[in-house]
């Protein structure tokens, strides 16, 4: 049996675990509003002054960490965990940077072109050493800002717009080669891909494709699939002609 062992408690919606080479793990208390490193023998200490909702974190050859904060939310235990409301203090996204060793917090970017970052969330870095991140948006009450995919260098010194809008994209990744890159989109409970160009440009896919982009996975969500939708769906999947 695999041994299975608690290190630490009591961490508010923790995402995004670092691995350190001194075996601490650091990682990003969303509803904390904090990133935190547990040490092995389980003891936490906040690792520089993020703030807001810092979700999704990198580690760099620079020995900074990269950081996705979605500029804070208001997180509910009823319906669901997940957040239903940006924070009353909210203004914007960002992606920051930080130093382990010595705590300095710098924000890289909050705007992408004059349009502001709603809830940046999850980011990879490519072996030319820029970043591609995605911005998850906010929902409101009777409206959303919608989401998308960028492009960023580590310096602050460039971010572009590849994919916009995207209803809710949440985790992006690279293939081995880095030849595409994949993001996927939470609501619609899909994962999308396009082909990389050249770092940080992306080749779209003509309408009527979905963001320009291919869908190479699909499910339908248990909960938001009737009882006669599932009976009809397995109905069509037994069909053959």
């Amino acid at each position: 049996m695999v041994d299975i062992r608690i290190v630490t408690s009591g961490l508010e919606f923790p995402e995004g675990p670092v691995w350190m080479a001194d075996g601490s793990v650091i990682l990003g208390e969303i509803k904390g509003s904090k990133v935190t490193r547990v040490a092995p023998d389980g003891s936490k200490t906040e690792i520089g002054k993020a703030g807001r909702r810092p979700e999704r974190r990198r580690y760099r050859p620079d020995g900074a960490l990269y950081v996705c904060n979605n500029g804070g939310a208001v997180y509910q235990t009823t319906p669901s965990f997940l957040s239903t409301a940006p924070a009353p203090d909210y203004k914007n996204g960002s992606i920051q940077r930080i130093d382990p060793k010595t705590g300095e917090t710098r924000t890289l970017y909050s705007e992408c072109n004059g349009h502001k970052l709603s809830a940046p969330n999850d980011i990879v870095f490519d072996k030319q050493g820029g970043f591609y991140f995605t911005d998850l948006g906010k929902r409101y009450a009777h409206h959303r800002d919608n989401g998308g995919l960028y492009y960023a260098l580590p310096d602050g010194s460039s971010i572009t717009e590849l994919v916009y809008p995207i209803i809710t994209p949440n985790g992006v990744g690279l293939s081995p080669d880095e030849k595409t890159v994949y993001v996927a989109d939470t609501e619609t409970s899909r994962v999308y891909a396009w082909d990389i160009a050249s770092p940080g440009k992306v080749k779209h896919e003509p309408f009527p494709s979905a963001y320009g982009g291919r869908c190479v996975a699909g499910l339908y969500p248990a909960s938001s699939v009737s009882t006669a939708s599932r009976s009809r769906l397995r109905a069509i999947s037994a069909w053959r002609p």
